[in-house]
């Protein structure tokens, strides 16, 4: 392993960004444990073992790094990459950090490069990934210019990959795992770019423990607790195997006033989980 010289993910600093002189106050076990928990030694291990490469040869070599076993089904349904038209691929997001890798390696392979996330603003802090990313941070400042920022990324030459739902999968009553509601803006920018739409299946889950957590956030806390949990999670995701299901694009004149934004975005979330045979499509959310 190569010595670091340079810590890109830093706790100390990332508190003292987002509490200013508050920072002092947290108490040195809790910064410890947050050190733990994000895995801080072994991400800056990896960054600097490849802080050389970006963008989609950077999602290559993490993919290999966390030894994911992939197999794709509906390659062919990826739309030629010199075809001239610009897509917007959407996904159900399962883990939370490895789907969103894995396909950022496969659309970014497939078109060159040509593509981007719109991501958490925390991201940003991976240079490698930074290149191909959408920083959104919906507080402060940056919240307002949340629009443009995204009306300038589907106005790009860009192909445009999101997670619709903005947060990843949660355990629902029945024991099945599903996104929440996706939400309209890849329907409202794809319609008015005049983008296809091609919908995507990820499978895949993350720990018992993770979703006690998140059921908790979601209910009593006024932040993302769980999003502290998902780089643990990515580690205990090591190794394992995940099928990807690629949809047929859906052309942007599908998206008529015969049903709202809202209800469209529903619909293509119902088209992504039929994709995979052993997922039956989210009840209720049409």
């Amino acid at each position: 392993m190569n010595e670091i010289t340079e810590k890109t993910i830093d706790i100390e600093k990332i508190l003292h960004s987002k509490l200013g002189s508050k920072a002092r106050y947290v108490p040195r076990l809790l910064v410890k444990w947050l050190k733990k928990i994000i895995h801080q030694d072994q991400v800056n291990s990896f960054i600097w073992e490849h802080r050389d490469e970006s963008g989609v040869e950077w999602l290559e070599s993490t993919v290999r790094y966390l030894k994911m076993d992939i197999r794709i089904i509906g390659k062919e349904n990826l739309p030629p990459k010199d075809d001239g038209k610009l897509y917007t691929f959407v996904s159900n997001h399962p883990l939370g950090g490895q789907d969103g890798v894995a396909l950022g390696s496969i659309i970014g392979r497939h078109y060159d490069g040509r593509f981007r996330y719109l991501v958490n603003d925390l991201l940003m802090n991976l240079p490698g990934l930074a290149p191909v990313c959408i920083g959104i941070n919906k507080t402060g400042r940056q919240g307002r210019d949340f629009p443009r920022m995204v009306k300038a990324g589907f106005k790009s030459d860009n192909h445009m990959l999101m997670f619709p739902a903005g947060l990843n999968s949660r355990k629902q009553k029945d024991g099945s795992i599903h996104d929440l509601p996706w939400k309209k803006t890849f329907i409202t920018k794809s319609v008015e770019c005049h983008r296809d739409v091609v919908p995507i299946y990820f499978s895949g889950r993350n720990s018992e423990r993770f979703y006690r957590i998140a059921k908790f956030s979601d209910r009593w806390l006024p932040f993302n607790l769980a999003m502290i949990f998902l780089v643990d999670e990515m580690y205990r995701n090591v190794g394992k195997h995940f099928d990807i299901y690629i949809g047929k694009p859906i052309p942007w004149q599908t998206f008529d006033k015969s049903r709202t934004p809202q209800e469209w975005a529903q619909w293509v979330q119902q088209e992504a989980y039929k994709l995979s045979p052993s997922q039956p499509s989210p009840s209720g959310r049409a």
